[in-house]
């Protein structure tokens, strides 16, 4: 593909026309600037964006968030929405790691506070939170609690004990989807996730220890109960391991029934089959499984640091849950074409980004809307921005979920190793602790885009407005 192929809509939004090839049952859609646009041709993201509109009974356009780049199947930072009960559910439009996501804690400490504690408390931290490649932690779960987490979430956190009514609140879908069953996700899965809960595992999975570094927004802020110089945290990570071999189980089952329901599509990394299929709805209920699974683990990580923090600074005043947020997820909403759908949302590498007043937030955001937390590469800000009503009408109720990767990790291991990203973040103040010195240069922050742009875009087009920056003062990485 190439730039004259797509028709600019304005400076931060493209179309690739139905008419660029014969199977595309809607345009594809791209936001990014000129600038950003020739840098996304450089990889077969765009190409995968036309791929995703051949589904069956997909709605309006598919579109591209300005993080987009290639993944498997479908681009990371795609979204999309297919018509319900038989439009298509893809396991490729959801990604591998389920309901990878972010969560913010706001903490009661000022940077003053912690600034010559920073690199013990990140140490305590890091020895209670286990991360790295396939690494469990101490939390393990018997087959009839792991049932439990897989169909009710932070819910039964909560009756356990591990979260607050507040916590639940404060996530999206309050940590649970009803229509998860823990019956169709394979012994293998759970296998893999038996003692996954509570932990961060590896790739660009994160916890961040970080100030509140400007406001955008006072008053939004405020609503939030986020003023300048307070300190914060980031989690990033996902169903680890369970949710691969789920979405792993059913890629292979849909390949195989694909021909029962007579699709055919151009990648088959882009497997479906209708909703209202057998398989379908099989594949519904284990990917919500794991998404509660997800939900759980970031929810273990923070009790995990409220009892860190309840330990260090000898505090009953704990770090509180801001919002908590999924990037890959497949959920079922109602939007406006221009009369109201019932659609199946695909988000993969994207962030929900619903306005005030919509129905599904909690009654304290639901008249300023939904915090949207946009994470940075290692080193870099983050931001909170808050959904708006062009969301619901432009995109999905969506937004991106990142800076996303401009540069492969074969590519960035080449420019640095990992001891001179460690040195380097030191330098600007930030401190790093890993278990693995050398794979800190898969994830420096040259191999990701400009957050700064990316942040631009979203705000500029009216999807989210911005409220706070973030910087980091110490990252934990698997």
């Amino acid at each position: 593909m190439k730039k004259e192929d797509l028709i600019k809509i304005n400076n931060y939004l493209w179309e690739i026309p139905q008419s660029f090839r014969k199977d595309m049952r809607v345009p594809g859609r791209v936001y990014a600037t000129e600038k950003m646009l020739s840098q996304i041709l450089l990889d077969r993201s765009l190409e995968q964006l036309v791929n995703l509109t051949t589904l069956p009974l997909i709605m309006k356009y598919v579109l591209a968030m300005p993080d987009i780049h290639e993944g498997y199947g479908a681009p990371i930072g795609g979204v999309g929405a297919t018509l319900m009960p038989e439009g298509a559910i893809s396991p490729g439009f959801c990604g591998y790691d389920i309901n990878c996501g972010v969560r913010l804690l706001k903490t009661f400490l000022k940077e003053e506070e912690i600034k010559s504690k920073i690199d013990n408390l990140a140490e305590e931290i890091f020895k209670t939170i286990p991360s790295g490649l396939g690494k469990g932690g101490g939390f393990k779960l018997e087959d009839r609690k792991m049932d439990q987490v897989l169909e009710e979430g932070m819910v039964f956190l909560k009756k356990e004990g591990y979260a607050s009514s507040k916590d639940l609140e404060h996530c999206e879908s309050y940590g649970r989807l009803e229509m998860a069953d823990a019956a169709k996700v394979s012994f293998l899965a759970k296998a893999r996730g038996k003692d996954q809960l509570g932990t961060l595992g590896s790739g660009n999975h994160f916890l961040e220890i970080q100030k509140v570094d400007f406001l955008d927004d006072k008053e939004l802020a405020e609503n939030l109960g986020l003023k300048e110089g307070d300190i914060t945290i980031l989690i990033h990570t996902g169903s680890r391991g369970l949710g691969h071999q789920v979405a792993t189980d059913y890629l292979k089952n849909f390949l195989r029934a694909m021909g029962r329901y007579k699709i055919d599509i151009p990648d088959k990394e882009l497997a479906c089959v209708p909703f209202n299929s057998p398989e379908g709805r099989s594949y519904f209920s284990a990917m919500a499984a794991a998404a509660n699974f997800a939900w759980s683990n970031r929810q273990i990580i923070t009790y995990f640091i409220r009892q860190t923090w309840k330990k260090f600074f000898k505090t009953d005043k704990l770090p509180e849950l801001v919002y908590d947020v999924a990037h890959n997820i497949i959920k079922i909403e109602k939007h406006s074409f221009p009369e109201e759908r019932e659609v199946l949302v695909h988000r993969k590498g994207a962030t929900r980004a619903f306005p005030a007043g919509h129905e599904e937030l909690p009654e304290d955001y639901k008249k300023i809307g939904q915090p949207v937390i946009i994470p940075g590469s290692m080193g870099t800000s983050s931001y909170v921005l808050i959904g708006q009503p062009s969301a619901m009408t432009e995109a999905f109720g969506s937004s991106c979920h990142g800076s996303g990767r401009q540069m492969s990790r074969h590519e960035a291991v080449k420019k640095a190793s990992g001891k001179e990203i460690k040195e380097t973040l030191k330098a600007s103040g930030v401190i790093i602790k890993t278990n693995s010195i050398s794979s800190l240069s898969e994830e420096a922050p040259y191999a990701y885009k400009d957050i700064e742009e990316i942040i631009e875009v979203i705000s500029q087009t009216g999807i989210a407005k911005k409220v706070v920056r973030l910087k980091p003062l110490a990252v934990i990485k698997g």
